[in-house]
């Protein structure tokens, strides 16, 4: 069972997406905060396998919540849920350790299959928000590790690009035509080697580094 806690500072904004969670048979709402501050607190009681944080909060932003509870060796997944669709929302999210990142516009079914991507340990963006946002703003900011500064294998580097590129392991395992268990452990390899917390954290380091290039 999947627990979700719900940060959003719309009293009807978490009815809504509760009556959507409650109603699956593999996830339930534990606690609902109408700002950062309370979401922290609320986590730390409940400890929630995944947070619906919005971003514009009072007392504390969902991005600086985001932070605090990714910080923790056990803190929660977070899903970033939102009205804005701009370059550095999308950036500064997955910065703060959200794994996905959502309009608040999209379907009952997208929402629910986001909580368990995202409690799976995957990482998930919007489908309106296409990569050449995230690839625009990180450019700005990005500066290329120096060669040889990134200890991975040369197997684990190609597989870092093609989480990158959005694959899923099933995906990454027909591309390079190796067994799905062997991806997931290149995937936790890298992961570990890196100090990132999930796959979203290795897309955004994919870019900074120069192991990606915008546009390629």
């Amino acid at each position: 069972m999947i627990s979700v806690l719900l940060a959003d500072d719309q009293v009807l904004v978490r009815d809504g997406f509760r009556a959507l969670i409650d109603r699956e048979p593999d996830m339930h709402v534990v606690a609902e905060a109408a700002d950062g501050v309370e979401a922290i607190d609320l986590a730390q009681r409940h400890r929630p396998d995944v947070v619906l944080m919005d971003i514009r909060m009072p007392k504390l932003d969902g991005l600086a919540a985001t932070r605090r509870l990714t910080a923790a060796a056990d803190g929660p997944r977070v899903l970033v849920l939102t009205t804005f669709d701009g370059d550095e929302w999308v950036y500064d999210a997955l910065q703060a350790g959200a794994s996905g990142f959502l309009l608040k516009d999209v379907r009952a079914t997208q929402l629910t299959d986001a909580i368990r991507t995202v409690a799976a340990g995957e990482a998930l963006l919007a489908p309106s928000i296409t990569r050449r946002l995230i690839e625009q703003f990180v450019t700005r900011r990005s500066r290329p590790a120096p060669a040889g500064a990134v200890p991975l294998t040369d197997r684990e580097t190609e597989v870092l690009r093609l989480i990158a590129a959005g694959m899923s392991n099933a995906e990454i395992a027909q591309q390079l035509v190796i067994e799905h268990s062997t991806v997931k452990t290149h995937v936790n390899r890298l992961l570990t080697k890196l100090e990132l917390r999930d796959r979203a954290q290795a897309v955004v380091f994919a870019y900074e580094n120069g192991i990606v290039r915008p546009g390629t």
